[in-house]
Formats: structure tokens, C-alpha cells, sequence
């Protein structure tokens, strides 16, 4: 009966406006669970294709029916609430789909700017057979939890390649700190300053930033004239055009060639080394 409601329903769709649509399948569900609750199914099915027909031939519905047709949908949603759980499950899932599709569409289209920058800041072995991605922000609590995790993946697995993705989206705090490591890697030692930055307590800005790369033995005066050069800005603002592109707008963001990990969960090093070790698997990544 569901099948045989829904395509006299999607048929009516095609010559009728917004709000016709709407009040023809609410008319057609409202009558059909209300025959049903009585056990009536031959006259639910009936009802439910006779109502959607008459309002596909575009009468309008009287206040009478249109409350009527709000009383019958609350009525069966407040004696069936798990209903509104079924629908946000099934909400979470096409949302998930579609910025998986999202997701692969960009990462073809921007590979290159993701994964093969010559200047980009990195970690691991230059020439990894499998390149790792990660979008991050100092600042952030989870990115400082998830640190430790991908030092383990670069501490062992000598294949692994590992791209820094500076994306300072929570305060200009944030810009500060990732302008300090950016500019540290002119000087040779952006993981240096990028581990001890992640692994420190408290909030980054330039002041604290350009303490932890002085105690590293940076010259702190280059650092601060090297945070605002052109190129600096250029790599902020690049990584946040390429993340506006793949909808990223939370950190931290993992790429493992074509495959993603939203946020730090408590198992990161396993379900990046997962992923590498099916990459290696399959032959290779196609984008990276």
C-alpha cells in the first residue's frame, strides 16, 4: 500500500504548486493512518488516492478539511514520536551522502592544491606513498586531543606523508598562531614549533606562539616580520578557499587520499592507519 500511495503521490507532483503538493500528501497520509488505526486498510488506500486525486484537479480545501488534515498528522505524531527519530536518522544519512559526494567532487577538482604543493607545510616522509591531510586550528581542543595521534602515525609508519592544512577559524588568535608556525618554516623548524604549539596548554596568539618558537631557538624578530609576508597570507588564505570548497568548517578535518575523518575520535591513529593500509591495499591513491 506505502509503494502504491507514494507513486500516485509522486505522480499528482508533476501539475501542481508547493503548497498543493504538500496538502495532497498530508491529505493522503492523514487519511490512510487513520483508516489504518481502525484496521479499515482497503478504505485507507481508497481515501488516501481519491483525496490526492480530487486536489490534484485543484480544489481547494476548505479550513474545515485543512484543520482536520492537522488534527489526524499530530495526532498519530504524538501517539507515534519515535517517528521524529527515524526521520533525523534518515536526515543524518542524506546529509552525510551528500557532503561525501561533495567531498570526492572537490577533492578531484583541487587535488592538486591539496595534496602536491611544493611549499606546503609538512611532516613524515616527503615522498610517502600515502598522503595524509589534516585542517586544524591551534586553538582548537579536539586538535590538541587528536595531535598526539597523528605524531604516532608519522612516528611509525615511515611511508606516511603528512600535510598541515593551517585553517584558523575560531578566533584571530588563532590567525596569530598559525601566521608564527607558517613564518617558523622559513626557518627550517614548522613541525617543531607545530608540535610544541599543539601540545601546549592554554590559548595561542603571537605573543605565546613567539614564545614557544623562541624557547626552540627561533630568531623571534624574523619570525615577526616573516608572519605578515605575502606568502603567509597567501597559504591562510588558500586553505580556507579549498575548505569552503569541500564544505569543511569544523577542525580537526583528516584526508586520507580520498577518504575522510570528521573531528578527533578517541581511536584517530587506528582509523587513519586503516585507511592507509586499505589505500596501500588497492593499489594507490587516485587524487593524491
Amino acid at each position: 500500500m506505502a509503494a502504491s500511495l507514494l507513486a500516485q503521490a509522486r505522480s499528482l507532483t508533476t501539475s501542481r504548486t508547493g503548497i498543493a503538493v504538500v496538502l495532497s500528501l498530508a491529505t493522503a497520509a492523514g487519511f490512510a493512518l487513520a483508516a489504518l488505526t481502525s484496521g479499515d486498510r482497503a478504505t485507507a488506500q481508497t481515501s488516501a488516492v481519491s483525496e490526492a486525486a480530487e486536489a490534484a484537479k485543484g480544489a481547494p480545501f476548505t479550513d474545515e478539511q485543512k484543520a482536520g488534515i492537522r488534527a489526524i498528522v499530530r495526532d498519530y505524531l504524538l501517539q507515534n514520536p519515535e517517528l521524529f527519530l527515524d526521520v533525523q536518522t534518515e536526515l543524518e544519512k542524506k546529509l552525510e551522502e551528500i557532503q561525501s559526494a561533495r567531498l570526492k567532487t572537490s577533492l578531484k577538482e583541487n587535488s592538486a592544491d591539496i595534496f602536491r604543493r611544493p611549499d606546503a607545510p609538512m611532516a613524515g616522509n616527503p615522498n610517502g606513498d600515502v598522503t595524509v591531510v589534516e585542517f586544524f586550528d591551534y586553538n582548537c581542543g579536539f586538535c590538541k586531543r587528536g595531535f598526539p595521534e597523528v605524531a604516532k602515525l608519522i612516528d611509525s609508519d615511515s611511508k606516511v606523508k603528512v600535510i598541515f592544512k593551517e585553517l584558523p577559524i575560531l578566533s584571530k588568535a588563532s590567525e596569530e598562531a598559525s601566521r608564527v608556525a607558517l613564518a617558523a618554516k622559513k626557518q627550517g623548524k614548522y613541525w617543531e614549533v607545530h608540535r610544541d604549539m599543539l601540545n601546549s596548554k592554554g590559548r595561542l596568539d603571537e605573543e605565546t606562539a613567539l614564545k614557544i618558537a623562541g624557547k626552540l631557538g627561533l630568531d623571534t624578530a624574523k619570525l615577526k616580520a616573516d608572519m605578515n609576508a605575502p606568502d603567509v597570507t597567501a597559504e591562510i588564505e588558500k586553505v580556507r578557499e579549498i575548505a569552503q570548497k569541500m564544505g569543511i568548517n569544523g577542525t580537526p578535518h583528516f584526508l586520507v587520499g580520498d577518504r575522510s575523518i570528521a573531528g578527533a575520535p578517541e581511536n584517530l591513529h587506528e582509523q587513519l592507519a586503516e585507511h592507509v593500509k586499505a589505500i596501500r591495499a588497492s593499489g594507490g591513491c587516485d587524487v593524491c
